[in-house]
């Protein structure tokens, strides 16, 4: 075994983990100054027994929350003890201190009021998966709100927070969420001091809602009773408002027009979501984490997946929330017409299309004319021109000499041959006529 010794003041090594050749790696502990966050109960423990019902309840819950450590998970708080304090005998929990903003301080200025789809969508599936840690073993956190998710700026992942009210009774609750609970976030049956799985799938929806639009369902005007009350009311009886016409009046001023319209583009999956956490009864809510979680990814991959329904189920919503949900989101950068502009411009459309076609077999036949006149032509230049063949009148009382041996039989300087007459004396004193027998 390893030698234990100071490495540093307030570091100690406890031992080599492995050795390799370009240096060891030690386990080491620091016992420095450790921050941590600790949540006392109010209902005091008299005795440390199982006969006190206020000790008999801390334990039981206790042992729930030492389950939720058994496998650790990035989006829920670790809790490092719980006990009675020595003086006042108050149960305590101490957890890990998360250094970050909560989800109340990112909504404030110099924040903007709402968050970005795509930290929406984060915080969503984020505090989802500390819903499903919980609820897999049975733990009901019972006190979810903005304040209670923290960032964690060294990891960059939202933080549930402050399991106070999961070990508390339900008279305990009761009591503490009419003096002092944060009834925004509260579900409807919380105000009869009960304590569900679905209640928890409502205040998970009351965040989700709130960096929707900038601000919860049902704002508290003011922390008398009456406001109070006013609160209560409306969770349990009054139409959840309309969160897209909110989400757009509270949209930023130093966005531009392009991101406005880009960031107005709520899935509807996502809000159908919403919608539901907010349910007043808890049956027509998500069961639990787990079916919450299912949803989430089931619209995220029905989002990305073309062609595919988004798997959410609509939700069956009161008159002033449908358009939320079955009237399109409308896109400030697209110019929409009328059906009988649209009717005007399919007509012309067509016109155009039919005179153009017209057109282009008028240029045609046109084309194949001239080209048929420019045969023509060019037949006539290349035929070759004959040119009539004089012949001269035959002139019967010419001299008697042949005409053939006037042609020309191939040699120029061939003199004619002249014919003589032939002199014969008898024929031509017997041609001679009979002058004196006339006489």
């Amino acid at each position: 075994m390893s030698k234990v010794f100071t490495i540093t003041e307030g570091l100690e090594n406890l031992g080599a983990l492995r050795t390799g050749g370009q240096g060891s790696v030690y386990k080491g502990r620091r016992t420095g100054t450790i921050y941590s966050a600790v949540k006392l109960i109010p209902t005091p423990v008299h005795t440390e027994s199982l006969d006190d019902k206020n000790y008999r309840n801390f334990q039981n819950e206790v042992t729930k929350l030492q389950k939720v450590n058994e496998k650790p998970n990035p989006n829920v708080v670790k809790i490092l003890s719980w006990g009675i304090t020595e003086s006042g005998s108050f149960p305590f929990i101490e957890m890990e201190y998360i250094d970050g903003p909560d989800l109340g301080e990112l909504l404030q200025p110099p924040h903007e009021k709402i968050f970005t789809l795509k930290e929406l969508i984060k915080v969503a599936d984020q505090l989802s998966c500390a819903l499903v840690h919980c609820h897999m073993v049975g733990v009901k956190h019972g006190d979810i709100k903005s304040n209670n998710v923290k960032y964690n700026v060294h990891t960059g992942n939202y933080v549930l927070l402050d399991f106070g009210l999961a070990i508390m009774s339900e008279e305990q609750r009761r009591s503490s969420i009419r003096h002092a609970g944060a009834i925004e976030f509260m579900a409807p049956e919380q105000h009869d001091g009960k304590m569900m799985l679905q209640t928890d799938v409502y205040s998970y929806g009351v965040i989700l809602y709130e960096l929707l639009t900038g601000q919860v369902p049902f704002p508290l005007q003011s922390e008398n009773d009456a406001g109070r009350n006013a609160v209560m009311l409306g969770h349990m009886e009054s139409p959840v408002p309309d969160a897209m016409q909110l989400r757009k009046a509270n949209l930023p001023e130093g966005w531009s027009a392009q991101r406005k319209a880009q960031e107005m583009q709520v899935p509807v999956w996502l809000l159908n979501l919403i919608y539901k956490c907010l349910q007043k009864n808890p049956e027509d809510r998500f069961s639990s984490g787990m079916s919450l979680h299912d949803a989430i990814v089931s619209g995220s991959l029905a989002n990305v997946a073309a062609g595919q329904a988004p798997a959410v189920n609509p939700v069956v919503l009161p008159a002033a929330n449908s358009n939320a949900i079955t009237e399109p989101v409308a896109d400030e950068s697209k110019v929409t017409l009328s059906k009988p502009v649209f009717y005007a411009m399919i007509s012309m459309l067509i016109i155009f299309m039919g005179f153009s076609i017209y057109a282009t077999f008028l240029k045609k036949d046109a084309r194949l004319k001239d080209n048929s006149t420019q045969d023509s032509v060019k037949m006539k230049k290349d035929t070759p021109k004959v040119e009539p063949k004089y012949e001269e009148p035959v002139n019967e009382y010419a001299n008697p000499m042949s005409q053939d041996s006037l042609q020309d039989n191939g040699n120029e300087n061939k003199q004619p041959e002249i014919l003589q007459p032939q002199t014969n004396t008898d024929s031509a004193v017997g041609n001679q006529p009979d002058t004196a027998a006339n006489q």
